[in-house]
């Protein structure tokens, strides 16, 4: 190795110490998807937890993640992030098999089950821009699909009121602390996830049945 290579090589590993961006952390592209066939797609939509139960228990689903999104801070915790001031939103990562469930019905069971596109910077009890609705598209075709559903959505006049969905690129996701990945499963009875997230799989069974799995994804 050169020594012009070398200064490189070091300059990189300190920059990214100081950044924060280690490995386990920042993962847009998770080994999983990394196989050729499987695609990755991220959302946001109120806190991770009840968006994250919804997507793992599809069909054709590998994995869903939650994490952060949108914002200027690498490497964030959950209390940064909960403080409103990193610019990131609680997301999901899912990481999908386009032969057995699309991108399209993915954004369909965003937009009719996972949360509520019309409430601007907040879900439920949730109030803040780190609950806002994003869609974050990974490459044009996405950006395009998400656009057309949206209009579509409005054309219909789906809802009442206005979406203030965003769709915005992914510019990274990093992964959340280890206690918040399937949290619904770990703590069912939890009141927040009683009252919050569990009807959101519910609806799920009963609006799409044949897309629905009772086993969630790991």
């Amino acid at each position: 190795m050169n020594r012009t290579l070398a200064r490189a090589l070091a300059a990189l590993v300190a920059l990214s110490a100081v950044l924060g961006l280690s490995a386990a952390r920042l993962n847009a592209t998770p080994p999983d998807a990394a196989n050729g066939r499987d695609k990755v797609a991220v959302f946001a939509g109120g806190c991770f937890w009840g968006v994250e139960a919804v997507f793992e228990h599809l069909k054709g689903v590998k994995s869903a993640t939650s994490g952060y999104a949108g914002g200027s801070v690498a490497s964030p915790s959950y209390e940064q992030v909960s403080s409103g001031e990193t610019g990131h939103a609680e997301s999901v990562r899912v990481v999908y098999d386009p032969a057995e469930i699309s991108y399209e019905q993915l954004l369909e069971v965003f937009f009719t089950v996972a949360h509520d596109p019309t409430q601007l910077n907040r879900q439920g009890p949730d109030v803040g821009t780190q609950y806002r609705s994003v869609v974050f598209y990974t490459d044009d075709a996405q950006k395009q699909s998400a656009e057309a559903y949206v209009a579509k959505l409005r054309a219909a006049k789906t809802f009442s009121a206005p979406i203030v969905t965003q769709i915005t690129p992914l510019r990274a996701f990093y992964q959340a602390e280890d206690y918040h990945q399937h949290y619904m499963a770990q703590h069912p009875y939890q009141p927040y996830i009683v009252f919050n997230d569990a009807p959101k799989v519910v609806h799920l069974r009963k609006a799409f049945p044949v897309l629905y799995r009772e086993a969630a994804a790991d």
